[in-house]
């Protein structure tokens, strides 16, 4: 009746590879270019019940950034489900630890919607400490992060 709307269908999405280097980069930014991209909201075809967001590889996140004093201020907790086994981490212990990289999978995954479209999103998300990722065979595309904004780039 009224013309050019069209729906987006899971069979209809048009998912694209991108790789970021998180390197020099300020964790929250980075975190919410990597969200809206997981969501698919940079799309004009985006759906807010479909997942049609890009797969993102990030490269480098032991080399990501923390502003002000977050360093050694910022807590990350976890409870071991037994009475009194609240237990917390602080980000300089878990960036200089065995897996860094869950900085930046925790701060995305925050900023994802809770339940099973949102998990559904975050699967789409790979995060690697290092330069190197075994995904070159889908041909990601580099997005640089840094140049989107001057406040996105920080030296360590």
């Amino acid at each position: 009746m009224f013309g050019n709307t069209t729906n987006t269908t899971v069979a209809g999405a048009d998912k694209k590879w991108i790789v970021i280097d998180a390197e020099g980069l300020v964790v929250g930014r980075l975190a919410s270019v990597i969200a809206m991209r997981l969501r698919g909201k940079h799309k004009p075809s985006y759906t807010p019940h479909i997942d049609d967001g890009d797969h993102v590889v990030v490269v480098n996140a032991e080399k990501v950034v923390l502003t002000g004093r977050k360093l050694d201020q910022k807590n990350y907790y976890h409870h071991t489900g037994f009475p009194g086994g609240i237990k917390e981490r602080n980000a300089k212990f878990i960036l200089e630890g065995r897996f860094p990289e869950r900085i930046v999978e925790k701060a995305v995954e925050r900023m994802l919607p809770r339940g099973p479209l949102g998990r559904q999103q975050l699967s789409n998300l790979r995060v690697y400490k290092g330069p190197d990722h075994p995904h070159a065979a889908q041909n990601p595309a580099a997005l640089d992060v840094g140049a989107l904004n001057s406040k996105n780039k920080r030296s360590a």
